[in-house]
């Protein structure tokens, strides 16, 4: 033991004759094991992220969604203006009817409306939807209620509105009971649901949804004022679209009944919509396991690309060390004519590597513990100088900025391992080439 801590305070003395070389060489390390736990975490906090989207569609739902049919599809369905695809009630009743294992569902109808309250308008998509939308979707009321099964049948007209469309049209006032106008139609106010984070665009046509610019009305009173006939101007000229039902959310008793379900649901819808595939069915739980497979595929890639910076660092380390040996020739002489034997000078060195990589990789894994707040400083610089306010509040923008790196911590003392491995590994050859000089010609060299 005595004979090991001799030799590290030779390294240690050897190391500190030339700090700012020693620093130097050392910082390649340092930044190889702090890309390696960074780029890990950054990786394992976009997972988390993509999961928690995911598990917020409802790990035992499954969600049809009107899809539009492609270009060539609907210019030869049909001559008229008037477009018609994507969910039938008539889906959403055999579907219902016919699975023993769903267990609850919420068929939902979108149209996009100004909603007007007083001098106060906005823009706002409108949902209808049944009372079974706000449990299933993981919303929650700051105030009042939501729609109920008496507000369906006796088709009120009554909407529960988003948070932002609260702060929005009322100001300085209480929404509950107030009549607000949606389109062309008034609604009376009966609750507010709190702030909610946007949903994943996980496919089909269920893109992005932003639930806190959302009107809340029973669907059967939107179908009895709306109709299912949606017209839309773009580009100064006019288009309608038909559609009965937007969305369909289904849950089934157990999870591993989910997939089977699906199935099932593909196959029935098949049969009703022989021509042309106007759906897509989405399955979060599949979408949970691709995730999963994602997260390892990127954690391989990310590791290997900041594993390239420890070799560079190690190939550093190699570099200076052989050039070590050719400057302290003469001291390797001197100790091998006192009697030290080539064991012993392929120690001195191999311990002035392993030292060097070991203290890099030290400081390396202090700095990855620090990687969420190095992620928020850079954050913070994108936010105000690279996007600009527009892109910042995009879906890219949000995914962004809600990212939150988690430490893998395994990966510190795997990086730290790689450290020294990759140490011992750039020190053996001039190790060895040290030992091997000749005691006499080492002795001459100046």
């Amino acid at each position: 033991m005595t004979r090991i801590i001799r030799i590290v305070r030779l390294a240690l003395k050897s190391l500190l004759l030339h700090k700012l070389r020693s620093g130097l060489t050392m910082l390649g390390i340092v930044f190889g094991v702090f890309s390696v736990i960074a780029m890990l975490a950054i990786g394992e906090g976009a997972s988390a992220q993509a999961q928690k989207q995911v598990l917020e569609l409802g790990a035992t739902n499954v969600i049809v969604r009107s899809v539009k049919p492609p270009h060539e599809v609907t210019q030869s369905s049909t001559r008229s203006r008037v477009l018609s695809y994507g969910l039938l009630r008539s889906d959403y009743k055999i579907l219902t009817k016919t699975l023993p294992t769903i267990i609850r569902a919420a068929p939902i109808r979108e149209v996009d409306r100004e909603i007007r309250y007083l001098k106060e308008a906005m823009n706002a998509r409108v949902v209808g939807c049944t009372a079974d939308y706000l449990e299933m979707n993981h919303l929650t009321l700051s105030q009042g209620r939501f729609l109920t099964d008496s507000d369906q049948e006796k088709l009120l007209n009554v909407a529960v509105i988003a948070n932002e469309v609260a702060n929005n049209l009322f100001k300085f006032e209480d929404p509950v009971g107030k009549s607000i106008r949606v389109g062309s139609m008034f609604y009376t106010v009966i609750g507010v649901t709190k702030d909610r984070t946007a949903s994943a665009a996980i496919g089909g046509s269920l893109s992005g949804q932003d639930y806190n610019k959302d009107v809340y009305v029973p669907i059967k009173t939107l179908q009895a004022r709306e109709g299912d006939l949606d017209i839309k101007t773009q580009a100064g000229s006019n288009s309608a679209e038909q559609i009965e039902l937007h969305q369909i959310t289904l849950r089934v008793n157990d999870k591993d009944a989910v997939l089977p379900t699906a199935q099932a649901i593909r196959e029935t819808l098949e049969q009703s919509h022989p021509r042309t595939k106007d759906y897509a069915v989405v399955v979060p739980l599949e979408l949970l396991k691709q995730a999963e497979q994602i997260r390892m595929i990127f954690n391989v890639v990310l590791g290997s690309i900041a594993a390239i910076s420890l070799v560079v660092g190690g190939i550093g380390i190699m570099n200076i060390m052989l050039a070590t040996v050719t400057e302290r020739t003469r001291e390797i002489g001197v100790r091998r004519a006192l009697g030290a034997r080539q064991r012993d000078i392929v120690e001195q060195f191999l311990t002035e590597t392993i030292v060097l990589a070991g203290s890099g990789g030290l400081i390396g894994v202090v700095f990855g513990l620090l990687t969420p707040i190095t992620f928020l400083g850079i954050q913070w610089f994108v936010q105000n100088f690279v996007m600009e306010g527009s892109t910042a509040g995009s879906e890219v923008g949000r995914m962004f900025f809600d990212l939150q790196p988690q430490i893998a911590f395994w990966s510190l003392p795997v990086a730290f391992g790689i450290s020294v491995t990759i140490g011992i590994i750039s020190g053996i050859y001039p190790a060895i080439s040290a030992a091997k000089l000749d005691p006499i010609e080492a002795l001459r060299h100046e």
